[in-house]
């Protein structure tokens, strides 16, 4: 399944996994956040609700551009700099590319997550 990520004119895709969290987070979808820098590793947002992490690992070691929820703050993750393994982080998936353009992205920044069309 594919989303799409709309900020300030960027438009990024992203392939999402199969797992109990993605599908809480598809559920969601369309969704406003505004998301800021953290650690200079990650852009992060607070979610409206705690995701699912029913038959999910323990943790993961997350690459550039993985789509992430941490399940002990309830936040998603979007990771453009490599990090370590972190326990109660799961991946959502993954940013097909572009990752440099939210990157480069000062202080908060709205973007709005979507299910992606079919041929868009």
């Amino acid at each position: 399944m594919k989303i799409r990520l709309v900020a300030e004119g960027t438009v990024l895709t992203a392939t999402l996994d199969d797992n109990a969290a993605t599908r809480d987070f598809v559920s969601l979808l369309p969704l406003n956040l505004t998301l800021k820098d953290y650690a200079g590793t990650e852009k992060v947002s607070d979610l409206p609700k705690r995701l699912s992490t029913s038959g999910t690992p323990a943790g993961v070691d997350p690459d550039v551009g993985d789509l992430a929820y941490y399940a002990p703050w309830g936040n998603l993750a979007i990771f453009y700099r490599d990090f370590g393994y972190s326990s109660g982080l799961v991946r959502l998936g993954r940013i097909d590319s572009g990752i440099e353009k939210l990157a480069g992205k000062s202080g908060s920044f709205a973007v709005r997550f979507e299910l992606a069309e079919e041929g868009r």
